[in-house]
């Protein structure tokens, strides 16, 4: 037995799914047993997470809701003659501890984002230099886990703060931004780690030499911004070995101390809009 999704009438159980940032659970369903045990309704939830089902006679039932990656959540729900039993907003959690935000595409903000690379100099210092210059998306799918990420860097857009240092640096000796101008990351699954943590699974293009590369992806909430529209922040890390993509130069000195490390920590911190950027 169920009721159209919206409908308010007596007898019937309501509840609005949400995941724990708030977002509607679209593919919800709502089962609902007697103190019995047998099943008396079940109706899937709305586009916007809404569920009604029923209409039932008075009396207790157990309300249960489950969504495919989410933990399910009973309720009790007493029906009577007056009106609707409203559960009012239940929250799921994924079953996995890990949120993502809200379905989608998610474009990169780069005014308000940054992409990061600390090498090591000399073994004792660090030298840090950023990508001025970048865009992309993350596109968050469901199931959760197919979801991917695309990015376009600017070699030519490399800034340590030191113009001798970048121009090495666009050389052939190093990103080779001449012959070989954009630098393109392609996340194509994320795997849950634990809590707000997921793995990012992709190939990054640099030099022209494609290897697989995993971001250590955090994720730190979501927000309306000033134009009307909903931001999400992101943190990843990851570890890039210069060789792998032949950036191989170095010099060595008389006490064997190389002047540059052969790995890379690099550093992402990522504002995304729902859908476009604002014009500006």
């Amino acid at each position: 037995m169920t009721a159209a999704n919206g409908d308010e009438g007596k007898g019937v159980i309501t509840a609005r799914v949400r995941t724990r940032d708030g977002w509607a659970v679209r593919h919800a369903v709502l089962t609902v047993t007697d103190m019995s045990g047998h099943q008396v309704a079940r109706v899937d939830s709305s586009g916007d997470g809404a569920a009604a089902a029923g209409p039932l006679p008075p009396g207790t039932y157990t309300a249960i809701i489950m969504a495919t990656g989410y933990a399910p959540a009973a309720r009790m729900a007493v029906v009577t003659a007056e009106g609707p039993a409203a559960l009012g907003t239940v929250v799921v959690e994924r079953s996995s501890g890990s949120e993502l935000p809200q379905p989608g595409r998610w474009s990169i903000d780069p005014v308000h984002s940054s992409i990061t690379a600390i090498a090591r100099h000399f073994g004792i210092a660090s030298i840090r230099g950023r990508i001025n210059r970048f865009s992309g998306s993350i596109t968050v799918a469901e199931p959760i886990e197919r979801s991917a990420v695309q990015a376009r860097m600017e070699a030519e857009s490399v800034d340590t703060g030191n113009k001798d240092r970048d121009d090495h640096l666009r050389s052939a000796d190093f990103l080779d931004s001449a012959n070989h101008p954009d630098i393109d990351y392609e996340g194509t699954g994320v795997t849950p780690l634990s809590g707000d943590r997921w793995a990012v699974d992709g190939q990054l293009t640099l030099r022209g030499i494609t290897r697989p590369v995993r971001l250590d992806l955090s994720y730190l909430g979501t927000g309306p911004d000033p134009f009307g529209g909903t931001r999400a922040a992101f943190r990843a890390t990851t570890e890039l070995h210069r060789d792998d993509f032949a950036v191989s130069w170095n010099q060595a000195f008389g006490s064997g101390i190389l002047a540059v490390g052969a790995t890379l920590q690099v550093e992402l911190d990522v504002e995304a809009v729902l859908g476009d950027l604002p014009q500006s």
